[in-house]
């Protein structure tokens, strides 16, 4: 059976969506033009229908990064899937952000850690297997020379992620591989096929985001004490 699943990512400046048809991207929409996701994903998501022919109610299931990574993005793409999860009825599937790095993996490796930019020379960061497997819990990582040496004399390493480019700075090891990348809605096809099948879906209602850290708001220099 071809299911139908439509994938949405907005944990990081970029936002992609795409839909499959069984293993098939059938159509992809991708912006990484900052803060845009509020505006171009509901655009995309009615394109990609279009492409296709299909409407919600022709869906299977609606995937969606479910984080770490940008607090508004991920509320964007999260309060959007349950949106048309509940409005045609179909089942919402959440997908951990860094696993969805982890499929991008261009080269083999021993290992992949997967990467997202956090502050200064922080990331939050999973470290999976040659085969996309997780074999840590998210981390907050504040990163040196010395971070990930272990795995680093164990074998080959690949960092991927929006985070990468701060560990390249830093890290000389000759084992270390570098792959800096958003995470996209197409590398999601994998893990939601997956929760399809075993029917691993998230409460429409009470579903949230994955943020890893406390929102904590800014404020302005402006304002009024």
């Amino acid at each position: 059976m071809n299911e139908r699943i439509l994938m949405i990512e907005t944990s990081t400046e970029c936002c992609s969506v795409a839909l499959s048809e069984g293993p098939r991207i059938v159509a992809q929409r991708i912006d990484e033009t900052p803060r845009m996701q509020s505006s171009m994903l509901a655009p995309y998501i009615v394109e990609v229908l279009q492409e296709a022919g299909l409407t919600a109610s022709d869906l299977d299931a609606v995937a969606v990064s479910e984080g770490p990574g940008s607090y508004t993005g991920l509320r964007v793409g999260v309060s959007t899937a349950k949106g048309i999860c509940f409005g045609a009825g179909i089942p919402l599937i959440g997908v951990d952000t860094l696993q969805i790095l982890a499929c991008q993996a261009e080269m083999p490796t021993d290992r992949i850690i997967a990467f997202l930019d956090a502050r200064r020379m922080e990331v939050y960061a999973a470290t999976f297997d040659a085969e996309g497997r997780k074999l840590s819990d998210t981390a907050a990582v504040i990163l040196d020379s010395e971070s990930y040496h272990a795995e680093l004399e164990a074998g080959r390493v690949l960092f991927i992620g929006t985070g990468v480019e701060k560990f390249q700075a830093v890290c000389q090891h000759h084992n270390a591989v570098f792959q800096p990348c958003f995470p996209l809605a197409t590398a999601m096809l994998q893990p939601s096929l997956a929760a399809l099948q075993k029917k691993e879906f998230k409460d429409v209602a009470y579903f949230e985001p994955f943020y890893l850290k406390d929102f904590v708001a800014g404020v302005s220099k402006h304002a009024i004490l």
